[in-house]
């Protein structure tokens, strides 16, 4: 095979595309983290289906126009840092062959280096073992071979090849992937998508998997059902789109399918169980996900989990130019401040110390350029600063700031808690520079905890994990893990309130009282008897606790 035209490009990103979504659970799977939200798979899923759509709806014959229509389906999609940097490399290969009407094997490892050289202009501080070091090898081996080698489908197949390689090198890259015995998630979505390439260029299929396909089509039905049903986004009852899989575990409770099924049924609708003597995988819309996952975890530990915004998702998909919190009298704001919480307790929050819209999102859930470009258009403001609130969602937010026409500046706040330090320092009279400049700084002076559950057994910087242990995490560091809720956030406040701390704001989420949020404030306050604590309802889901120390 000597040159590949547009609609052979279109067919090996339809390929590539499909390969990732069929291992997309294994890839989250991979992330290093055990926090209920390792979501790189899901991300990257996400942001290739938004290209594979937009180039399938323009395939021609002109690879350089195919190739633009996946670069601007990828870049309004993309989710997280993987599905950023995945947009960036094709992104660059898209520029790279904008004007060439086929290519040859030389052109197209020429295209593959200038998306790695683009991807690592997009990264502030790139770290290699991860999939920019994957994209990096099999560029370069795409380029040593293309002197000597004409033949495209043997290129790629060597560019496969070193991706594979690669990969299994960047636990010797990264210690913490050595660690935890893995390798990068990021780096695998890439080889899933080569993979495909590579498959679609052979003409060879690539294997299903039956038993995913079967809950995927039920899911599919489900959605399908309810969106027609939905005439209007405020009919949606239950708004999140929760699944995940249950490993049985000796010393748990025995699964019954009738009586999961039952009791599950009180938390929502479009309830899906399938099941077999080690597994079963659970669909269900609810308002109160993490009350779903927690009666989940009385069987075994939970794996793969996923839970979308309904209500956003058919906002989208209807088109609707709808948000509560969105001004609809006045035709622009002078400054909009936009953000990214999930809990409806700390979007409440957020709004009432100045945030202009509140996008939900976060663990598990992360925005994609596209959204955040949307809720900052729906404002109609002449200047926007944007909170991420997520260190995942930082990238995707500044591809939007690029995107939008009018001033805008991304304030890289990596939580809820120093996303509220940020708003707190803001000042309508100041420009967008120094609101950057000073909502940054205020951002940075702020202690951050939270605490979560563990999705599997792990050890990582000396702590040992089990799974479905609480683990107390102190700005971004996993500190302390043990059955015990209780142990486990009173540990963590000692790290965190030292004689210096002015206030602890407590954030509560669904699967906590208020009751037992004010015994820990008591805690506290023997710690610091001069410390004032303030307490909020976040109803945040799969975190129990967040904590900011100021």
């Amino acid at each position: 095979m000597k040159s590949l035209n547009g609609n052979q490009f279109a067919d090996m990103v339809e390929m590539g595309s499909h390969h990732l979504y069929q291992n997309a659970d294994y890839v989250d799977a991979l992330n290093v983290f055990p926090v209920p939200d390792g979501d790189t798979g899901t991300n990257m899923n996400l942001s290739m289906t938004s290209g594979a759509k937009e180039t399938k709806a323009n395939a021609q014959e002109h690879v350089g126009k195919t190739a633009g229509a996946l670069s601007k389906g990828l870049l309004m999609g993309a989710r997280g840092n993987s599905g950023v940097i995945l947009s960036q490399l094709f992104r660059g290969f898209g520029k790279y062959i904008a004007n060439e009407s086929e290519l040859s094997a030389a052109k197209l490892a020429e295209a593959l280096q200038h998306g790695v050289e683009t991807a690592y202009k997009a990264v502030m501080k790139p770290v290699e073992g991860t999939i920019l070091t994957v994209a990096k090898d099999a560029a370069a081996k795409g380029m040593e071979l293309a002197k000597t080698e004409e033949d495209i489908i043997v290129l790629f197949e060597a560019v496969v090849e070193e991706a594979k390689a690669s990969l299994e090198r960047t636990p010797d890259l990264l210690p913490v992937l050595k660690e935890v015995g893995v390798v990068d998630s990021g780096g695998q979505g890439l080889v899933y998508v080569y993979e495909g390439f590579l498959a679609s260029l052979k003409g060879e299929a690539l294997p299903e998997k039956h038993a995913h396909n079967t809950m995927d089509d039920l899911v599919s039905a489900e959605h399908h059902k309810n969106i027609a049903g939905f005439m209007d986004t405020a009919d949606i009852e239950f708004g999140y789109c929760t699944e995940f899989m249950v490993k049985f575990e000796s010393g748990k409770k025995e699964f019954n399918e009738a009586e999961f099924r039952t009791d599950l049924s009180a938390y929502g609708d479009s309830l899906l169980v399938i099941s077999d003597e080690e597994i079963a995988k659970i669909h269900i819309h609810s308002e109160e996900p993490g009350k779903v996952l927690t009666y989940g975890q009385n069987y075994g530990s939970l794996i793969s989990m996923k839970i979308e915004n309904m209500r956003q998702q058919h906002i989208d998909i209807v088109g609707e130019d709808f948000h509560k919190d969105a001004p609809k009298e006045t035709p622009k704001h002078p400054y909009a401040v936009v953000t990214v919480a999930m809990g409806e307790g700390i979007a409440d929050l957020l709004r009432s110390i100045g945030a202009s819209y509140v996008i939900e999102g976060g663990q598990t859930m992360n925005p994609s350029t596209e959204d955040i470009v949307n809720a900052v258009k729906s404002i109609e403001a002449e200047r926007v600063l944007i909170l991420p609130n997520n260190k995942n969602i930082i990238m995707a937010a500044e591809q939007a700031a690029e995107l939008l026409e009018i001033e805008a500046a991304v304030v890289p706040t990596k939580d809820v808690p120093q996303g509220m330090a940020a708003l707190l320092a803001f000042n309508p009279g100041a420009s967008v520079e120094d609101n950057h400049k000073t909502m940054t700084q205020a951002s940075k002076q702020v202690k951050t905890g939270s605490v979560t559950f563990a999705v599997r057994d792990t050890a990582i910087d000396g702590v040992e994990i089990k799974k479905d242990d609480f683990m107390g995490i102190s700005e971004g560091k996993i500190v302390i893990s043990d059955t015990s809720l209780e142990r486990v956030t009173e540990e963590l406040v000692k790290k965190l309130v030292d004689e210096e701390a002015e206030i602890v704001t407590i954030l509560y989420g669904e699967d906590v009282t208020e009751a037992d949020a004010e015994k820990l404030a008591g805690f506290i306050e023997t710690l610091n008897e001069e410390v004032e604590v303030e307490i909020h309802n976040g109803k945040q889901p799969l975190y129990p606790y967040i904590l900011s120390v100021e």
